[in-house]
């Protein structure tokens, strides 16, 4: 996209990978257009109302691109009810207003990628999973469904789809190793349960260079892993942590005390996900950090 200066609109650029997306968009001479919940200041501000699924559709007119990476913190605070619903509808109702917007339009963007997550395929054990893997069950794996399926109309408006089924970012100032790493530098990391889950993570790096590579490429759509190519287990990745950051890592926490913590969302930190990206690596997508440890140090 660094050939030719475009304007790109971004739900979600307030987040981890929206921030770091609209800052390299920005270095490379794009117009960056972001969604905002308040009133626009300038021209490169559009209004919207992301739960009750509204947007200015004026303000999406003209755009090439749209990147859609909206949606409450899975983590950001245990799982009751009234939550669940937050982050339900701040991504479903979100992205089905904004299919319907786009649909709308008489010159709609050329590709619009849509977040989801490696959530959609719940727990995989020791299974390696790939894009054509079904559904899981259970609360994220039924909310990644509804999420895709929010942008059917913009699909069937003849708009390149792609969905991006994201593993846990590494990154040092947001999401699940945001929390980690003050833990591990203080000498009290450890693994989580009995360590052998499986987490299929991405360098921060290769997330956004993931997704702009999905946005130049006019012959990809559809679903997309975005993780490193070999995920491992939480032992692994706690040994792999400790050696980085040069500190010890004999704490653990209990299974129990994990889900007496966190409730329904210690199934998410306990449970096993080997998810790989076939499809992007079939692409000709090169990851530069496919490593735990030069992920964790890039962060």
């Amino acid at each position: 996209m660094a050939q030719e200066r475009r304007r790109i609109v971004v739900a979600g650029a307030s987040g981890l990978i929206g921030g770091a997306l609209v800052r390299s968009l920005a270095a490379d001479g794009h117009e960056v257009v972001r969604l905002v919940r308040h009133a626009p200041r300038g021209e490169r501000e559009v209004r919207w109302d992301p739960e009750r699924g509204r947007v200015d559709a004026a303000g999406l007119d003209g755009c090439d691109a749209l990147v859609n990476l909206a949606g409450a913190g899975v983590g950001d605070r245990r799982w009751t009810d009234a939550y669940k619903r937050r982050i339900h509808d701040s991504r479903v109702h979100a992205s089905a207003g904004l299919a319907k917007a786009v649909a709308a339009l008489d010159e709609p963007p050329r590709v619009w990628v849509n977040g989801s997550a490696m959530g959609f395929y719940g727990e995989t054990g020791d299974r390696v999973v790939d894009e054509d893997a079904p559904a899981g069950s259970g609360f994220l794996p039924e909310l990644c469904v509804e999420w895709e399926a929010a942008a059917d109309p913009a699909r069937d408006a003849g708009v390149r789809t792609v969905f991006t089924r994201t593993g846990l970012v590494v990154a040092r100032d947001g999401g699940a190793w945001g929390r980690l790493f003050p833990l591990f530098r203080a000498g009290l990391g450890g693994r989580l349960g009995d360590g052998r889950q499986y987490w299929s993570y991405i360098a921060l790096h290769d997330e956004v260079a993931a997704i702009r590579h999905l946005l130049d490429r006019d012959d990809l759509s559809g679903p997309f892993n975005l993780t490193a190519p070999e995920p491992l287990t939480n032992r692994e990745i706690t040994e792999a942590m400790g050696r980085v950051l040069h500190r010890p890592t004999v704490f653990a926490v209990p299974a129990p005390v994990l889900r007496a913590a966190l409730g329904e969302m210690a199934g998410d930190v306990l449970g096993s996900a080997r998810v790989v990206p076939r499809r992007l690596l079939e692409s000709g997508f090169v990851f530069a950090f496919p490593g735990i440890e030069d992920a964790i140090r890039a962060a």
